[in-house]
């Protein structure tokens, strides 16, 4: 079992790994640094448990988490070993009250939130416009089977090029999406690499602010890694498969 968890930044992908509590190794592939947690004796072998995880900063944005993740997936099918399953995970915001700061969530559904068109009428998804997909859908079980054991809300995630700054954004995104409880801004992306090589896409956020009006006193970011290092802590066992 090979997994592949992609990250915005740094701190996000350290997050992770600390639920590991193990060295690790680093390599290069265009455009990044995959991290790999090792056994405890650091022999630099890969990841001597059930499952061999790879780490990786994918950056920010739908389209630069795409690349990065894109890039990882075929240099590991080059190599005869491809992944499978790859995890979109971070810290994001969520919406009150279903996703109360410091609960973390899995989506049911991961939703490209402003990828289409504003008209008169309100804004047009892609997809009533004859192109591409704005949905993908983890697999159920494995979301439900995450969800349970990390406690966790699950619902559609929205992905966003410009993240909510305002009472009446957060309003309208929840309109349109009913069955949102967070945003971010990579799980698209990601999402979309990942089907273009077949592999099935899970997405884990821990949520450090509310959506709506930009509070930055209010935001909670080390709390909200705290509670993603202790949701892949108990994660792994789920996500290794037996």
């Amino acid at each position: 079992m090979r997994i592949l968890v992609a990250t915005a930044v740094p701190p996000e992908r350290d997050a992770v790994i600390a639920a590991f509590a193990a060295p690790v190794r680093e390599s290069r592939i265009p455009g990044a640094t995959l991290v790999t947690p090792q056994p405890a004796g650091g022999s630099g072998e890969p990841h001597a448990a059930a499952a061999r995880w790879d780490l990786v900063a994918a950056g920010v944005g739908p389209a630069r988490a795409a690349a990065t993740t894109a890039a990882a997936l075929t240099a590991a099918a080059l190599v005869g070993q491809p992944y499978d399953l790859v995890v979109s995970a971070g810290i994001g915001g969520g919406f009150a009250p279903a996703a109360p700061v410091g609960a973390v969530v899995v989506a049911d559904a991961i939703t490209v939130a402003d990828l289409g068109a504003e008209t008169a009428d309100g804004f047009v998804p892609v997809t009533a416009l004859g192109f591409g997909t704005v949905t993908h859908h983890p697999p159920p079980d494995l979301v439900r089977a995450a969800a349970t054991a990390a406690g966790a809300v699950t619902g559609t995630v929205l992905t966003v090029s410009t993240v909510t700054g305002t009472a009446a954004r957060a309003a309208e995104l929840r309109t349109r999406h009913p069955s949102c409880v967070a945003e971010a801004m990579e799980g698209f992306g990601v999402a979309e690499a990942a089907a273009a090589h077949g592999v099935p896409v899970l997405e884990v956020r821990a949520i450090s602010n509310p959506v709506g009006p930009r509070d930055r006193a209010a935001w909670r970011i080390d709390a909200a890694f705290a509670a993603l290092t202790e949701a892949f802590g108990k994660l792994r066992t789920v996500l290794e498969g037996p």
